[in-house]
Order: C-alpha cells, then structure tokens, then sequence
C-alpha cells in the first residue's frame, strides 16, 4: 500500500496506535502505552516554547527509501514547513526527528530510523528512553546536546 492509501482506507481510521509501512509497503503497527504519549506531549511542549520560529509536528509522516516511517514529533523551521505543509507524507525530513522507546522497540529498529531520517535530510535525530533520558544524534554520531536546540533538557520528567 502507498502511504496515501494507507491514510484513505476506512479501516485504518482512528486507530489507538501508530501506524507506519516498510520498504514492501505492508503496513506495520505499534501501540503505544500511556508514558509514551506523556513523554511524546512533554517533547511537543517544550520544543514549541523553545523553538518558536518554526512548527512542531507530532506523529509525522517520513517517505522514506523502507517506506514511510513516522516520527513522534518533529520540528520544521518555517522554510521546510512551506515546503512539506500539504503533503500527506514527508519527501524531505523535518530538521528535527525524535523517537519516543517503546516497549516493541529495538535498538536496531532505532538506529535503521535514525539513518532513514539523516538520509531524507534531518539534521538532529533525539531518543527519548523509558526513563526519560534524551540523546542528541546528527549524522556523526552522538552529541553531548543539540546543536539546533541547545537548551532543550536532557532529561525529561514525568
């Protein structure tokens, strides 16, 4: 299935958990348990009241060369955002991406979405882990804080 059908298909609507398709377009799915939603809000906060000149955007769609991942929120400076705004997917990555763990995670699925997103442009992916640390990655590797955001906290509490 194309991302633009997976979005118009009556069945795969209002679903309670996060949908995303692979490279075979076979949709896969992953529900999500309260702190990842708690955690995934704060992450939306926080980055809105950091970095205002722009858009946070949460469950964002990523066409991807493995099919269309989504982020659990995403920051866009305002150029991009024009850009991105009326497509039902992203042809290019917010500069942004952030990954909230979830209990189905594995370190392997995280880092594939990490070079997914630095590919189809990202300039910073963060993790957000089951106890609320932040990692900062760009396309070098792990950074102490993010370049793009540096006071966003490295730690977030619930």
């Amino acid at each position: 299935m194309t991302w633009e059908e997976v979005c118009a298909h009556p069945s795969l609507q209002n679903l309670p958990f996060k949908i995303e398709t692979n490279q075979w377009g076979q949709v896969v799915m992953s529900p999500v348990k309260i702190p990842h939603s708690a955690y995934q809000g704060e992450i939306n906060g926080l980055l809105r009241d950091l970095m205002q000149n722009g858009r946070v955007l949460v469950e964002c769609a990523i066409a991807t060369t493995k099919g269309t991942k989504v982020a659990d929120v995403a920051w866009a400076s305002p150029a991009l955002f024009r850009r991105i705004k009326n497509e039902a997917a992203c042809s290019v990555a917010p500069e942004i991406c952030v990954e909230v763990y979830s209990f189905s995670n594995t370190q392997k699925e995280m880092k594939e979405k990490r070079e997914l997103y630095v590919e189809k442009g990202a300039k910073e992916v963060w993790y957000c882990d089951k106890n609320g640390k932040i990692s900062f990655y760009n396309e070098e590797g792990k950074l102490k804080k993010s370049a793009l955001c540096p006071d966003f906290p490295g730690k977030i509490k619930l």
